[in-house]
């Protein structure tokens, strides 16, 4: 398992938990608002921390972490990924994993051997933005459709989540996403925050998506009333970093 980055400690990753959370590099999207671009678009230039260095923290952490948090990158995209989560529930500790939906093959294995406790998956946009959010061509929509069925009739707690871009995302799209996930058991709005580490800023101009010249937030109003028009169409949603 490649681990390019940990967080020793966080209350916020994994819901009601002590935890710790793992980055992944690569991912098979290009998604303008990532806010990891080293991870995706050269991992190999990151610090690479040892998996015996890794089981070893969490050796020393047993007696105060109840978790751990595996995001990246994409993580379904490693080839160990199924072994490296199997050494951490053998130290008795939850599991969370953050995906694309983009592998649902993998995602459906992890559920049937029960290997992870929590799952949060990104709804990039609506069907319609789908290409234009995560920066790709005719993408396989029917994978991602495919994984927010395995989580909806499955049954270990997940959370959809949409990172909100001004220049991506439109009324229309949250009403579209409304009527695709009708029936989830969470949904989260989260503010686009500024970075130079922004995916966007670090393609060359010839990758970026066309018409993008910079991006930016909906202010804390606009994603409050999203949030409660969302209420209204019947979707549990909720903000992540704004009260309502």
């Amino acid at each position: 398992m490649n681990i390019h980055g940990l967080n020793k400690t966080t209350l916020l990753d994994y819901p009601g938990h002590v935890a710790c959370t793992v980055f992944c590099g690569h991912c098979n999207f290009r998604c303008p608002f990532c806010h990891n671009a080293d991870l995706v678009l050269n991992p190999s230039s990151q610090p690479c921390i040892p998996e015996d260095e890794f089981f070893a923290f969490l050796q020393k952490r047993r007696n105060t972490l109840e978790g751990v948090c595996i995001t990246g990158g994409e993580p379904t995209l490693q080839n160990d990924l199924t072994d490296f989560i199997r050494r951490i529930k053998e130290q008795g500790l939850l599991v969370k994993l953050d995906t694309n939906g983009y592998r649902p093959e993998i995602l459906h294995n992890l559920m049937e051997e029960n290997l992870i406790d929590y799952v949060a998956m990104d709804i990039k946009s609506s069907k319609e933005g789908y290409a234009r959010a995560i920066g790709i061509t005719n993408p396989d929509l029917a994978a991602v459709e495919t994984s927010v069925s395995l989580l909806m009739k499955g049954n270990i707690p997940y959370e959809f989540r949409t990172t909100v871009v001004k220049e991506l995302h439109s009324r229309e799209d949250f009403l579209a996403i409304a009527e695709w996930i009708k029936g989830c058991r969470a949904y989260y709005l989260q503010p686009y925050t500024e970075s130079e580490a922004v995916l966007h800023y670090a393609l060359p101009s010839n990758k970026q998506v066309a018409g993008l010249t910079s991006l930016s937030s909906y202010s804390s109003e606009e994603l409050k009333s999203l949030t409660r028009l969302l209420q209204e169409l019947g979707i549990p949603a909720g903000l992540r970093g704004i009260s309502l």
